[in-house]
């Protein structure tokens, strides 16, 4: 079996692939990438099928070696990624031999990288997932961050790596603009129209208490008319809490399943990972959009991702009946 080996270990990098479901009624979370659609990019680039295991890494990569020739694809945002010091291109997939040594520098433009390898990462799954959630110690390398001199299994890729035609990512990335859309959140009347004005006009600063968690936002004070307590309900990624600071939470892949703080509303699925991605200390609005209009935008980007995963297989195979998110 295939083996890689962490050399060099960047902040929250941890193994994820699309998450487990069907647990949240047990307080467990579905975990999963931050940014899906980077993620399942990265698998098609080295021939995985899109949930495969792969790395997910915070700000900066790593070092990283293996026992025999892999594929590997660095995507999620900008880095200086090099094979014993030459560069390399990111979105694209490249060989690595026994004896090389993969560096990733930070990432210049985003928060969350992804490294994917041919095989995908074979960790033991738990829960019918090997998605690490780190709050809950599960999944992943023994539930916890990656650390200098992990080793970890590879399976068996369906191509040889050596010479498997390379694989780029030649269409444009979708790069919305303006504000960040969201739908009304189950306590929406708990807010006033002129909250409602407050929190639409914002801006609000990303700040720098984020994690795989939640992301806190600066701003002006989101205050409920209808109190800022209630009867602990569901939650689901992109929640917006407030609490009684006024600072809004966004709740993010390994949130609590339940919350006892109104949610004023929920970030539109295909703005998830822009909300994910913005860099901290960035500012932020908010645009209040109907669910059928969310629904439509995620449409959209369902049919870019299976063109651009198309694009890279020409299998036919790049529907997101693996387990997209909705």
């Amino acid at each position: 079996m295939t083996t890689l080996i962490v050399k060099q270990a960047g902040p929250l990098m941890s193994v994820q692939d699309l998450g487990r479901t069907g647990f949240v009624q047990m307080g467990v979370s579905a975990s999963g990438p931050m940014d899906e659609v980077a993620m399942r990019i990265a698998n098609r680039l080295v021939g995985n099928p899109q949930n495969h295991a792969l790395i997910e890494f915070a700000v900066t990569g790593g070092q990283f070696e293996v026992d025999v020739p892999t594929s590997f694809a660095v995507t999620g945002g900008a880095a200086a990624v090099t094979v014993d010091g030459e560069r390399v291109d990111g979105w694209a997939s490249h060989v690595l031999l026994p004896g090389q040594v993969l560096r990733i520098g930070a990432l210049t433009n985003a928060i969350w990288g992804y490294l994917a390898l041919s095989g995908g990462i074979e960790t033991e799954p738990v829960l019918g997932s090997r998605s690490t959630h780190l709050r809950s110690g599960l999944g992943g390398l023994d539930g916890r961050r990656l650390a200098p001199g992990d080793a970890l299994p590879l399976g068996t890729p369906a191509d040889d790596p050596v010479v498997m035609p390379q694989r780029v990512l030649r269409l444009p990335l979708p790069r919305a603009a303006g504000p960040i859309r969201v739908i009304d959140g189950p306590q929406a009347g708990y807010f006033d129209a002129a909250t409602w004005q407050q929190f639409l006009r914002g801006p609000f600063l990303v700040s720098g208490s984020r994690d795989r968690m939640a992301q806190i936002l600066e701003g002006p004070p989101i205050r409920a008319a209808g109190g800022h307590d209630i009867v602990s309900d569901g939650t689901i990624m992109g929640s917006i809490q407030v609490p009684a600071s006024g600072r809004p939470i966004v709740l993010m892949a390994e949130r609590q399943t339940t919350g006892g703080y109104p949610k004023i509303a929920t970030i539109a699925s295909v703005d998830l990972q822009r909300l994910a991605q913005a860099m901290t200390g960035s500012l932020i609005r908010f645009k209040r959009v109907t669910q059928d209009q969310a629904e439509d935008l995620w449409i959209a980007r369902c049919r870019w991702l299976e063109t651009a995963c198309a694009s890279l297989d020409g299998d036919g195979d790049a529907g997101l009946a693996e387990g997209g998110r909705s």
